[in-house]
Parts: C-alpha cells; sequence; structure tokens
C-alpha cells in the first residue's frame, strides 16, 4: 500500500508560544493518554529494558506533560532502584505544567531547553530520549537534534516516533473528529504529526546522516517506530 506523502515543513498549533493554559494542559493530556493507550510508553519501555537500570541517568527532550519520565520513576521505585531523569522542553508553558505534574517525583527535574542547543555538558546521560518531537523538525534541523542527542548521552539514543501510513492517519481523523474535538490544538495537531512522520527507512537515513552507530528501527504497535543508536 503506498504511503502518504510526507509534510516536511509544516507548524503545529503546540508549536506556538503562547496558549490558553486550560487548552495547553487538555492537550497535554490527550498525548499523555496516545502514549499510554497507542503504544507509546509501551515502545519505550521496550527500547530501554536493556540500558536502564539502578543508578541510571535520562534525558526526555520534549518532554511535553513528562508523562514517560513519570512512569519510568514508578517503574524505577516498585524496582527499589534509584534513577536521574531530566525533562527538558523548549516551551515555558509546558515547563511550567510539567513541573506542577511532577510534584512528589524528586527524581525528575523540569528545565527549559531547545533540543538543538542542549544545555547540558557533553556526556551527560546513559540515555537520551526525543518522543514525537523529532517531526516537529524540519529536514536539517532533524541532524541537529540528533547530534545534539549524541553529544549529551554516554550509551544510548532513542526516537519514538510515529509511521507515516494511510491507517495511522485515518486512525488521527477518527480521533480528531470525536475524542479530539473539543480541543483545537490536538484536533489540528494529531492528523498532522502523521503527515509529518517517517518509514522506517527514513528514520535510519537521517541516523546515518547524523553518523550514529548500531542504528535499530524497531515497529511497535500502534503504528509507532523506535529509533535505537549509540553515539557516534
Amino acid at each position: 500500500m503506498r504511503r502518504p506523502g510526507r509534510i516536511a515543513v509544516a507548524e503545529e498549533l503546540l508549536d506556538e508560544p503562547v496558549h490558553d493554559p486550560r487548552v495547553l494542559a487538555d492537550s497535554l493530556r490527550d498525548l499523555a493518554r496516545v502514549n499510554r493507550y497507542l503504544g507509546g510508553t509501551r515502545a519505550v519501555l521496550l527500547a530501554l529494558r536493556d540500558v536502564l537500570g539502578a543508578g541510571s541517568s535520562l534525558l526526555d527532550v520534549g518532554t511535553g506533560a513528562a508523562d514517560i519520565p513519570r512512569t519510568l520513576a514508578r517503574r524505577a521505585r516498585r524496582r527499589g532502584e534509584v534513577s536521574r531523569i531530566v525533562g527538558c522542553d523548549v516551551h515555558a508553558q509546558t515547563v511550567e505544567i510539567a513541573s506542577e505534574w511532577c510534584r512528589g517525583f524528586p527524581e525528575i527535574r523540569i528545565v527549559r531547553g531547545s533540543a538543538l542547543a542542549l544545555p547540558f555538558a557533553d556526556g551527560a546521560f546513559d540515555v537520551a530520549l526525543l518522543s514525537l518531537t523529532f517531526h516537529h523538525f524540519d529536514d536539517d534541523a532533524q541532524l541537529v537534534a540528533l547530534r545534539e542527542l549524541a553529544r549529551v548521552t554516554r550509551r544510548r539514543i532513542i526516537v519514538n516516533e510515529l509511521e507515516r501510513s494511510w491507517p495511522n492517519y485515518v486512525g488521527a481523523r477518527l480521533l480528531a473528529a470525536t475524542l479530539w474535538r473539543g480541543n483545537r490544538l490536538t484536533r489540528h495537531d494529531g492528523p498532522l504529526s502523521v503527515l509529518r512522520g517517517f518509514t522506517a527507512d527514513e528514520l535510519r537515513e537521517r541516523a546515518h546522516a547524523a553518523e550514529l552507530r548500531s542504528i535499530r528501527v524497531d515497529r511497535r504497535f500502534f503504528y509507532r517506530l523506535v529509533l535505537s543508536a549509540e553515539p557516534g
């Protein structure tokens, strides 16, 4: 089956600098539910199962509501492990919301910063994660982001993204017409995010162009692609 053409450059409403705080918070909850119920969180956990343990450090770039860091923190607590997790996002209002929602999680720190110029030292983390954020950048910026992840990471880079396909796009349109219809941000950005998504070969090509090593791309439910690589 042919895939929809990729929209390489398009502005998502979530990237606008200022939002009604309630509308933004509701949209971030939508994204957290997408991760929880449509496989995004599980895809990340599978990618991290052999690399995170007691004393590990993880950077989540484009953290949004920090739902994945909170899931990782709960998991570490159940195992009696101590981890250091930093959630980073460029959007000031999103950082405020994530900080509020991470109260009670002392192992998580939320900071403001751009994926294109991360405010961290070289090799500061064991793992760097970029989840549902890579498609927000144009092609040149994607390479910059991958090189920044490689710079601050010692062991593993994980990119969790949407697979561009007709079933995924139709599913997003159905959600936009039903569950997401009350939120203008999610209603607009959900289907567009799929059209800005990737194929497995496209993700591999970008990882090679960024000179990463040990590149692997796995397909996960529901039309998720997970790039796993090591710093070059």
